[in-house]
């Protein structure tokens, strides 16, 4: 269980570090990261985790604007000792 308050800590993090679009740019994400093979940005609106229309996959994109520094911070954190 600790693994998991841990997964689920890191990734309520992330989204709040995504700041506009927030969940069309976590569900893009998610796709990127449980695609074996994507040809098009398009093919990540197939996946299920993607609820969206896929011409949201584009706006995700231009919409976000993640804070970097404090995402790299994040990161940084899971790294073990």
């Amino acid at each position: 269980m600790k693994n998991l308050t841990q997964i689920q800590e890191f990734r309520q993090e992330i989204y709040k570090n995504i700041c506009k679009a927030q969940d069309a740019t976590f569900e893009l994400m998610n796709a990127l990261l449980l695609s074996p093979k994507a040809d098009s940005l398009a093919d990540f609106s197939l996946y299920a985790v993607f609820r969206r229309q896929w011409s949201s996959t584009y706006e995700a994109l231009q919409d976000t604007r993640p804070d970097t520094e404090e995402l790299i911070k994040l990161y940084i954190r899971q790294i073990p000792p």
